[in-house]
């Protein structure tokens, strides 16, 4: 294909796709320095520029299966925040945009991260930043993540919604529980808002490398890209979208429920108050 880079939304991009390898496609996140996801990024640049990829990538599967070429049925597909920046991964929703729509998640967030989930190439995460929020959630979604290691500016995996009042969707939870066997770990991110290290990440085994903090972006997606050399072999057999449909089934089902009727209401006024006797 001729179209790269694909930028999206053609009028005003947030996120732009690169193919600097036969076999390796690279999703940049750019709706500002801290790439905040909100509906117009969700979809009309990320989404479409999943389907983008995996028909680029099945096309040339089913070509490379009829002249039994193996090394045209490889693919990985590697997700970065801003390149022009070092600060940031993802800072998680844009949440004053997004707070008064029931159906975001339903619609809009849950059918991204099931897309991620069950993606038919590996994806890696090039987490060259703070991956906050959603950002976490984000990188979790994805198959393996590669985390800037904090030594030259600091870089933290945080779900800090207790902190800033926002209640999570099952999703979220879902999420936690399918990528971070700890229920300990678990606890201090769903109900502390800590903020994880690279190098606390990785001995938690919720990362898979670390790139050399004093070369920035640049230096996470070179870690990245050689991870996708590695990888990217998976595929050549097709099945590696079925195989994730059935391993990650439980927590498939839980981000395809309905959030609109699967959520938890915020407290009712008045809660706290002292009772009286």
């Amino acid at each position: 294909m001729s179209s790269y880079p694909l930028s999206l939304p053609a009028s005003k991009p947030l996120l732009t796709v690169t193919n600097p390898k036969p076999d390796l496609w690279i999703l940049e996140l750019h709706n500002g320095d801290d790439s905040r996801l909100t509906d117009t990024l969700i979809n009309g640049a990320f989404r479409p520029a999943l389907d983008f990829v995996e028909e680029h990538w099945a096309k040339n599967w089913h070509n490379a299966r009829q002249t039994k070429d193996k090394a045209g049925c490889r693919g990985a597909l590697i997700i970065v925040g801003n390149r022009g920046q070092n600060k940031f991964f993802s800072n998680g929703f844009d949440w004053e945009s997004i707070k008064g729509d029931r159906d975001f998640f339903s619609n809009t967030a849950n059918p991204l991260l099931a897309r991620l989930l069950t993606f038919p190439i590996p994806v890696i995460a090039a987490v060259n930043g703070h991956a906050f929020a959603a950002g976490m959630i984000l990188a979790l979604a994805c198959d393996y993540r590669v985390m800037t290691d904090g030594s030259a500016r600091r870089a933290w995996m945080c779900m800090n919604e207790v902190n800033f009042g926002a209640p999570w969707p099952l999703s979220f939870t879902a999420l936690l529980e399918a990528k971070v066997s700890s229920p300990t770990l678990r606890r201090r991110i769903a109900l502390e808002g800590y903020r994880m290290t690279a190098t606390e990440a990785l001995d938690a085994e919720i990362i898979d490398r670390l790139a050399p903090g004093v070369d920035g972006t640049k230096g996470v997606l070179e870690v990245a890209e050689k991870l996708a050399e590695e990888v990217a072999g998976l595929p050549k057999e097709g099945v590696c979208g079925s195989i994730k449909t059935y391993l990650y089934r439980d927590c498939l089902d839980k981000v395809g429920l309905d959030a609109r009727k699967n959520s938890l209401p915020l407290p009712p006024a008045g809660i706290g108050a002292k009772s009286k006797l």
